[in-house]
C-alpha cells in the first residue's frame, strides 16, 4: 500500500511540474477537459465517446513523455548537440503523430455523426 501511495505522489508531482513548466501540457489538458462534453455530443455510441476521449488522453501521455525526454536532454548538456537535437525531434514527431491520430479519430466520429459514413 505504501508503494502505491508513493507512486501516486510521484505522479502528482510529475504532472504538477509539467503543468507549471510546459504550455503544451496545459493546452492538452484543456483539450482533454473539452473532449469529454464534445465526445458526448459527437460520439454515436458509448464506446466511440470513450475512444474520442482516450485519443486526446493519448496525446497528453505522449506529450508528457516528450517533455521528460527534453528535460533530461537539457540536463545532460546545454550545448548544441546534433544527436540530442535528433532525439528531441523524434520526441516531437511522436507528439505530432499522436495529434494526427487523434484528429483522424475525431474527424471519423464527426463524419459518422453527420451520416457520411
Amino acid at each position: 500500500m505504501l508503494r502505491l501511495w508513493r507512486a501516486t505522489i510521484n505522479t502528482r508531482n510529475g504532472l504538477a511540474f509539467a503543468i507549471r513548466s510546459e504550455q503544451a501540457v496545459r493546452e492538452e489538458l484543456c483539450a482533454l477537459a473539452l473532449s469529454v462534453p464534445l465526445a458526448w455530443l459527437i460520439g454515436t455510441t458509448t464506446m466511440r465517446r470513450v475512444e474520442l476521449v482516450a485519443a486526446v488522453a493519448f496525446v497528453l501521455v505522449v506529450e508528457l513523455l516528450n517533455t521528460a525526454i527534453e528535460k533530461l536532454a537539457d540536463r545532460l548538456t546545454t550545448d548544441h548537440d546534433l544527436k540530442i537535437g535528433q532525439v528531441k525531434d523524434m520526441g516531437s514527431a511522436a507528439v505530432g503523430v499522436a495529434l494526427l491520430m487523434a484528429g483522424l479519430f475525431w474527424l471519423f466520429a464527426l463524419a459518422e455523426r453527420m451520416g457520411a459514413i
